[in-house]
C-alpha cells in the first residue's frame, strides 16, 4: 500500500488494534466501502468494527494481513512497521514433492506458473488438478502450482512447487513480497519493490544473474501472493 502525500501520523506501539486498522483506512484514501472490499469482508461488518460494535477476531486479522500484506505483529501488538522491506515466504521442505489422490488438503494443478500468458483464473479447473498435497503447514485453501526457472533461486528453487493466494486489488502491494505476477505477455514469479517513480513497480529477481524490471502499474492484471515454497531434498 502507498503512501501519499499527507500521510497520517504512525500510531504509537501503545495503540490498539483499532487505531491501527484506522491508521490503515486513512492511509488507502478509500471509502469504508471500498476498504472493506480490499480486506474481503462485508461493509456492514468493517463499520460495526470501526465504531466498536464488534469484536476484532483472528479471522478478520488474517483477512487483513493477508489482503493489505500488513505485517500481523504490528497490527496485532504494535511491534516493528506495517510494511516490512521484505517478507520471503516460507519454506516446506518434504522428502519428495508427491501428491495424493484423495481431494484432501490443498489441489496442486499442472501448471508451471511462469509459462504461457493465459490468466491463471482461466486454469484453475478441475481437470487440470493432478493431486493433493495434505501437509499442516500449507493452507488447503489455496492452490499450488509449479515453478519452472532459476530467477528466484534460491528463494523459489527450479522444479518447486509455491502456495499462492489471490490478491483481490492489483494496486494494493506489499513492498519486498513475493508474487505470481500476471501481465498481458507474461507471468512470472518476483519480488515487488518500489520505483520512485509511483507510477512504476520494480520486479526483482532474487539470483543476480537476472537483471531488475520496471513496469508501470497498469500493465499488472492480476497478482497471486507467494504464502509458501514447497521444496525437496532431491531438488538442486
Amino acid at each position: 500500500m502507498e503512501p501519499l502525500l499527507g500521510t497520517p501520523v504512525l500510531p504509537a506501539s501503545s495503540s490498539s488494534v483499532l487505531d491501527r486498522l484506522r491508521y490503515l483506512l486513512e492511509l488507502s484514501r478509500r471509502t469504508q466501502a471500498q476498504f472493506s472490499r480490499l480486506v474481503g469482508v462485508d461493509p456492514s461488518t468493517l463499520s460495526k468494527i470501526l465504531s466498536e460494535n464488534f469484536k476484532i477476531t483472528d479471522a478478520f486479522i488474517n483477512k487483513v494481513v493477508v489482503n493489505l500484506g500488513v505485517s500481523k505483529s504490528w497490527l496485532v501488538e504494535g511491534c516493528g512497521v506495517p510494511f516490512p522491506k521484505h517478507s520471503e515466504p516460507a519454506r516446506v521442505e518434504v522428502e519428495e514433492l508427491d501428491v495424493v489422490q484423495r481431494p484432501a488438503g490443498a489441489p496442486v494443478y499442472d501448471i508451471d506458473v511462469t509459462a504461457g500468458v493465459t490468466p491463471l483464473s482461466q486454469l484453475f479447473t478441475r481437470d487440470r488438478i493432478i493431486g493433493y498435497m495434505d501437509i499442516p503447514d500449507i493452507d488447503p485453501r489455496y492452490p499450488i502450482v509449479r515453478v519452472d526457472g532459476d530467477s528466484m533461486k534460491p528463494e523459489v528453487p527450479d522444479g518447486s512447487l509455491i502456495s499462492i493466494r489471490e490478491i483481490s486489488d492489483a494496486t494494493v502491494i506489499a513492498w519486498g513480497a513475493t508474487y505470481v505476477v500476471q501481465l498481458a505477455d507474461y507471468r512470472m514469479v518476483k519480488v515487488i519493490r518500489r520505483h520512485t517513480d509511483p507510477a512504476k513497480i520494480i520486479l526483482h529477481s532474487v539470483n543476480p544473474e537476472y537483471d531488475d524490471m520496471e513496469v508501470d502499474r497498469t500493465k499488472v492484471l492480476k497478482l497471486y501472493l507467494v504464502m509458501k515454497v514447497v521444496t525437496s531434498k532431491t531438488l538442486a
